[in-house]
């Protein structure tokens, strides 16, 4: 059997953030902390998120959190620490172009004016370094009201059919839309969405790559990566389901 040191330099467990690690935009809790812990002492760890770094930080309880894992992958990859430090950072509005952009974004909150919901609240556009994220109910909202949106969007498809305008809207900008979370979609230029990180991931020599994501389905935020012929990937529910799955895949007591 391969020595815990073996396993680290050649396997890596990758972890999407909301639904995987934490619940959807709450705090990390106490026994995923431990054991994550337990599970670095075994494999190299890293999470790869939609989300830019503030919001993870803030969910996996500040700063420090950076420490605790050996990658963390913010807004897919386009923006990646490794041992706390950041090694690399791609920019959409560079990519894009501004003219391109701003014609999107118009469009977008157009739309967004026209649309009715149970509620609305603030910040529905947020432009990130590697991708666009577009909430059609405001970020600003509650978690409670974030529940709220989950059912009725689940009921009457406001992402879904948000997305479906803009890719009749914008054939030749050659995006990808991707619905995560509770409220909102990214959108980012084909091949920026998870499976970027595995560029990194492939470049320091790891052999195995499991990752671990709730949005396996397609159209969801973890569908790339999970049916990526370089990963081996599992489907979780909750939390609590991925730390089942992990203990059961690789023994952690």
């Amino acid at each position: 059997m391969e020595q815990a040191q073996d396993l680290r330099k050649t396997t890596i467990c990758l972890f999407d953030v909301d639904g995987t690690v934490t619940p959807p935009r709450q705090i990390i809790k106490k026994n995923m902390e431990e054991f994550m812990d337990r599970l670095k002492q075994k494999v190299t760890v890293g999470l790869v998120g939609g989300s830019d770094l503030a919001k993870i930080l803030e969910q996996l309880g500040g700063q420090n959190a950076l420490k605790n894992f050996d990658y963390v992958f913010s807004e897919n990859g386009l923006v990646t620490h490794k041992n706390g430090e950041l090694i690399f950072q791609e920019n959409i509005c560079r990519f894009i172009g501004e003219e391109k952009l701003q014609k999107f974004i118009n469009f977008c909150l157009k739309y967004l004016s026209e649309l009715w919901l149970p509620f609305k609240r603030g910040t529905f556009i947020e432009t990130r370094s590697g991708l666009i994220n577009i909430a059609p109910p405001g970020r600003s909202c509650s978690q409670a009201e974030r529940d709220q949106f989950e059912k009725f969007d689940k009921e009457h498809k406001i992402r879904e059919n948000f997305i479906q305008k803009l890719k009749e809207n914008f054939p030749d900008y050659n995006l990808v839309y991707s619905i995560g979370g509770q409220i909102s979609f990214d959108v980012f230029p084909a091949g920026w969405d998870k499976r970027f990180c595995l560029t990194q991931v492939q470049a320091d020599g790891f052999e195995k790559i499991y990752f671990f994501g709730d949005k396996t389905f397609k159209g969801g935020n973890d569908y790339e990566i999970a049916n990526d012929p370089r990963t081996v990937s599992f489907t979780v529910t909750s939390p609590e389901n991925t730390i089942q799955i992990v203990s059961e895949l690789l023994t952690i007591a």
